[in-house]
C-alpha cells in the first residue's frame, strides 16, 4: 500500500468515525441513559446490579464466569504446549520456542536473583503473571454474556472483581509464608506474619489498578461525544499497560518478600571470654 493509499483509508474512517459522531449528537442519543453513572460505576466496582447465572445453579459475578474461562484456556494451551510443542524443541530454536523459553527465563531468573530456594517460587510467579496477563488481556475480547436481568454484557477482566484480587493476594501470601517455613522451619511463619498487611496491600494494588482502566474506560463510553473512537485507543492502551505492570508488580513482590523470608538466620558465632588476670590500672591525682 502506499503512502496516498494510507492517507486515503485513513482520511475515509476518520470521515465515517465523523459522520456517526455527529449523527449521534443530533439525534439527541444519551449514550447510557438507561442506567445512571453512578448505577454504572457502583455495578463496575461491585457487579451487584449485572449478575450472571452459573449453569443456572447460582448467580454469580461476570468476573467469576471470565476466571473459569481464563483458567481453562490457560490450561488447554500448556496442555498443548506439553504435549506437542515442548517434545519438539530444537538445539536452535524457532519464533515459538524462543518466546517461550524468553519468557520462562524471564520468571527463572526473577526467582533465582531473589531466593536461593527458587524452584517452586519461578514456577509459581510465572503462573500468576500469566494469569494476571491473560485475564486482563480477556477484556478486550468483548466476550458477550447474558446477565439475569435478560440484557448483555462484556465480561470484565477476572482480576476487575474484588474477591479475584484477594484471592490472588492471599495465595501469594500463602506462597511467601511456604518460603519462609522452607527456608527456616517455624520461625519462618513469624517472619512472614510480621507484614501481616501483605495480603491487603498486594490484594488492592492489583484491584485498584484494574479497575482504574475499566472505570476510565465506561467514562468514555457513557457520554456520546466521546463513544466513537476514543474508546478503542483508551481501553487497549489502559488494558495493555496494566496487564504489563500489573502482573510485572504482582510477580517482583512475591519474589521479593519469599526471598527475605526464606533467607537462613545465621547465628553471630559466640566470643570465647579469656582467661586470665585482670589488670587493674591505678592512676593517682596530683594535686597542684
Amino acid at each position: 500500500m502506499t503512502k496516498q493509499e494510507r492517507k486515503k483509508a485513513i482520511l475515509f474512517f476518520s470521515a465515517i468515525a465523523l459522520v456517526f459522531m455527529v449523527g449521534s449528537i443530533l439525534t439527541g442519543g444519551g449514550g447510557g441513559e438507561e442506567e445512571s453513572i453512578q448505577t454504572v460505576m457502583r455495578d463496575a466496582v461491585m457487579h451487584d446490579v449485572n449478575k450472571v447465572s452459573l449453569f443456572g445453579l447460582k448467580d454469580v459475578n461476570p468476573a467469576l464466569i471470565s476466571g473459569f474461562i481464563v483458567s481453562g484456556i490457560m490450561i488447554i494451551f500448556a496442555l498443548i504446549c506439553r504435549i506437542f510443542v515442548i517434545p519438539r524443541f530444537k538445539l536452535v530454536p524457532g519464533k515459538f520456542q524462543l518466546v517461550l523459553e524468553t519468557v520462562v527465563g524471564i520468571f527463572d531468573g526473577m526467582a533465582k536473583s531473589n531466593s536461593h530456594i527458587n524452584g517452586f517460587l519461578g514456577a509459581y510467579i510465572f503462573a500468576a503473571g500469566s494469569y494476571i496477563f491473560t485475564g486482563t488481556l480477556f477484556e478486550l475480547l468483548g466476550v458477550q454474556v447474558m446477565t439475569t436481568g435478560g440484557h448483555p454484557i462484556s465480561l470484565p477482566a477476572p482480576m476487575a472483581d474484588v474477591n479475584g484480587a484477594i484471592m490472588m493476594g492471599c495465595l501469594s501470601y500463602l506462597v511467601i509464608m511456604s518460603g519462609g517455613i522452607v527456608g527456616n522451619g517455624v520461625k519462618g511463619i513469624g517472619k512472614t506474619l510480621k507484614d501481616f498487611s501483605l495480603p491487603l496491600s498486594l490484594s488492592f494494588r492489583l484491584f485498584g489498578a484494574l479497575i482504574s482502566g475499566a472505570l476510565v474506560t465506561e467514562l468514555v463510553y457513557y457520554y456520546t461525544a466521546m463513544s466513537y473512537v476514543v474508546p478503542v485507543i483508551v481501553g487497549v492502551l489502559f488494558t495493555l499497560l496494566h496487564a504489563l505492570i500489573q502482573a510485572y508488580v504482582l510477580t517482583m513482590l512475591t519474589s521479593l518478600f519469599y526471598g527475605e523470608v526464606s533467607e537462613k538466620v545465621v547465628k553471630p558465632p559466640k566470643e570465647k571470654k579469656r582467661r586470665g588476670k585482670k589488670r587493674v590500672t591505678v592512676v593517682k591525682e596530683q594535686s597542684a
